[in-house]
């Protein structure tokens, strides 16, 4: 598939060509004269003005990768007071500066008379995101983001130093959810209920968290003139591909197809396992009996065999993973005091990303790397990108990569599981995982819009909101009796209402797409590759739906569409 090859000897910073070369951004005079000499520079002609924005390029891409590093260390340890201090440094001391530059160099952009010269196909993607930002930017907000800012990641600290005594042995919260892969349902059991406990001993602390973020976020939407949050956050996000009745439509296809199918895997769940009533506790476990999946041992397996996977798909593939190894942009093991979750995060001078999970040696942890590996291929694909503007992707985009090397590598998976029985188990309990994703999407998405379009709520006006929707999109199997208070606080889980509030529903939408690439490269391996890389390699210089339609599938959230597509699922799990 590749015609070149990427080793980790040739991956380097470029050079820089505005900003000098270890300049040390521990205030904010440091970088000031940056951004006065970028205001004030007299633009005289067209090339001058391309200059001009890859010179400001240069200094947002340093940015980006000093405040990724910031941000990689703090979650990789969450206790270390240092990392939380020099975090907070920069979005307290450097951001609230950088702001309304930015803001006035967006407005220098937009009303330079040499604009109509550049390439309108080439740019209109990217000015049309920045006359947004022009549009909804206000001063009065620069404190009140750098605020939320440190607010939002109280979660990480809140959530990342739980444990549970499981035994005798204090465990995190990653592996003590390993153990409800148990055949024991009397240590299932027990496992989730000391961990509803121990997520409920902060319940309270969490409501007032998010109530404050709600505040918050509601405050900045009224300033720039929105009435509620949610409607800001669809400027904000550049949602010009899709509105708010295109969500609601997305529930409704969700409920109306996929929940029916939803059911009949809990249905045959609980006929298999011989249960009265499917409780919570059960719907890790392997239905017929068998012993957990065990994929991997060590973190550094677990990377190892995602390098051999990827190999598998396509050799230049492979190496980015050997890459990023190599440079230890790696942090893959689960440990106390790390924060909840995982992430790839792009850094884009070095253009080579960072990934980050909490493994403990499940299937579950073979899909976050595959998934977090989907994100790196796109920042390799796009680290040639001569704008950072091209590289910073809509989630829809982004989650198409990360979700469609999921199924994709899944073509591979013999090398974690080389038994024929754990391989099928595997594949199937991820197809079952593909459809049960999509309900928990849409009601994660569908309480957002609840939240943010009435922001006055509290706390248990919040919690039956939450109770209402839940149910509505959990089916009608699972028995949830004796244990109402974890659900009524299951939402609390989802980091992203947290810390990236309204990043939700594009998962749904990127895994309808990711399951029409994966159909395409089941009929075609290599033109399905070749479509689905050429589209990543595209960053954001398209539309979402022209980087859809370059990857062979349409963006489409229709019952049609999402009943088609949920039908190739269930097929292809019958066939296993």
């Amino acid at each position: 598939m590749s015609n070149s090859s990427t080793t980790a000897s040739q991956i380097s910073k470029k050079a820089r060509t505005f900003l000098p070369e270890g300049i040390q951004i521990d205030a904010w005079q440091k970088i000031e004269n940056f951004y006065i000499e970028l205001r004030d520079r007299e633009i005289l002609s067209a090339e001058a003005l391309e200059g001009w924005m890859r010179d400001r390029s240069e200094l947002q891409t340093v940015l980006q990768e000093e405040i990724g590093w910031k941000y990689i260390r703090m979650s990789c340890d969450t206790g270390n007071k240092k990392f939380e201090e020099d975090f907070n440094f920069f979005i307290e001391h450097i951001e609230p500066n950088t702001a309304p530059f930015e803001n006035q160099l967006n407005i220098k952009l937009l009303s330079s008379p040499y604009l109509e010269q550049l390439d309108k196909e080439k740019y209109f993607i990217f000015i049309r995101g920045m006359q947004k930002q022009v549009e909804i930017f206000r001063e009065e907000n620069i404190p009140l983001f750098t605020e939320l800012q440190i607010e939002e990641q109280k979660y990480a600290g809140i959530t990342g130093v739980m444990t549970v005594q499981i035994q005798g042995d204090e465990l995190p919260m990653p592996r003590a959810a390993n153990l409800l892969k148990s055949n024991d349902r009397v240590l299932r059991e027990e496992v989730f209920v000391k961990m509803a406990q121990r997520r409920n001993t902060d319940a309270l602390v969490l409501d007032e968290l998010f109530s404050k973020l709600v505040k918050l976020r509601n405050q900045i939407a009224l300033n720039a003139g929105f009435s509620n949050f949610r409607d800001y956050m669809f400027a904000a996000l550049g949602r010009f591909d899709y509105g708010i009745q295109d969500c609601m439509n997305f529930h409704v296809s969700i409920s109306q197809n996929i929940i029916p199918l939803t059911n009949q895997f809990d249905t045959e769940r609980k006929e298999a396992m011989h249960l009265d009533a499917l409780k919570p506790w059960d719907m890790e476990v392997d239905p017929s009996g068998k012993p957990p999946l065990k994929p991997f041992e060590t973190a550094d397996e677990l990377m190892d065999k995602c390098i051999a996977c990827f190999h598998q798909i396509d050799p230049q593939l492979g190496e980015y993973m050997e890459i990023m190894k190599s440079m230890k942009h790696v942090d893959l093991d689960s440990r106390k005091g790390k924060a909840p979750g995982g992430y790839n995060y792009p850094l884009y001078e070095t253009g080579v990303p960072f990934i980050f999970m909490n493994a403990a040696g499940s299937l579950r942890d073979v899909i976050t790397m595959v998934h977090e590996g989907g994100h790196a291929v796109h920042s390799f694909l796009n680290r040639d990108l001569e704008n950072i503007g091209f590289k910073n992707v809509p989630s829809e985009v982004a989650e198409l990569a990360s979700m469609s090397m999921e199924l994709i590598s899944m073509e591979y998976w013999q090398i974690f599981f080389p038994s024929e029985d754990e391989l099928k188990r595997a594949k199937k309990q991820q197809l079952e995982g593909v459809i049960n994703k999509l309900p928990w999407i849409a009601a994660i998405d569908k309480f957002q819009h609840w939240i943010y379009t009435n922001p006055e709520h509290g706390v248990e006006e919040r919690r039956e909101a939450w109770k209402n929707i839940f149910s509505e999109f959990g089916g009608n199997v699972l028995n949830w009796e004796g244990q109402e208070d974890v659900f009524s606080n299951t939402w609390q889980k989802q980091l992203h209402l947290y810390q990236v509030p309204f990043y939700y529903i594009e998962y749904g939408m990127a895994q309808l797409g990711a399951i029409a690439v994966w159909r395409n490269y089941k009929k075609n391996p290599q033109e399905g590759l070749r479509k689905y890389l050429d589209a990543l390699a595209l960053g954001y210089t398209k539309s979402i739906p022209a980087i859809y339609k370059a990857a062979g599938i349409d963006f489409n959230f229709s019952e049609e569409y999402v009943k088609e597509l949920a039908q190739f699922v269930r097929e292809e799990m019958e066939k296993i």
